[in-house]
């Protein structure tokens, strides 16, 4: 007997049962920061923990929370979502963030 759903409907189950991890996605790349507020606030999504955490990017908390992800070996890629941000949103503060960032040693070195 041939199936009840279709191949769209369990194409769609299996992709969603691939991503179970909770995480935005975007062609495969896990997006750890979010902008909301024209920069002053993002969500940052914690892989170690499976967490989201809404923050004030000129908060401690929001430093110490890229610092676990930057000990967990993802400073490279949080790195390069900063500077993607700061180039396609250039007002919103996110090259003063990452500047910020690395000047707290969250990055190494």
């Amino acid at each position: 007997m041939a199936s009840n759903t279709s191949k769209t409907a369990r194409a769609s189950v299996r992709a969603g049962q691939a991503g179970q991890g909770g995480a935005l996605s975007v062609l495969g790349e896990f997006k750890y920061l979010i902008p909301l507020n024209g920069g002053k606030n993002a969500y940052v999504r914690n892989l170690t923990n499976g967490k989201t955490a809404h923050l004030r990017t000129d908060s401690d908390a929001f430093v110490e929370e890229i610092r676990v992800l930057a000990a967990a070996g993802h400073a490279a890629k949080i790195r390069v979502e900063l500077n993607n941000l700061a180039e396609a949103h250039p007002d919103h503060g996110w090259d003063a963030t990452e500047k910020r960032l690395a000047e707290a040693g969250v990055f190494g070195g």
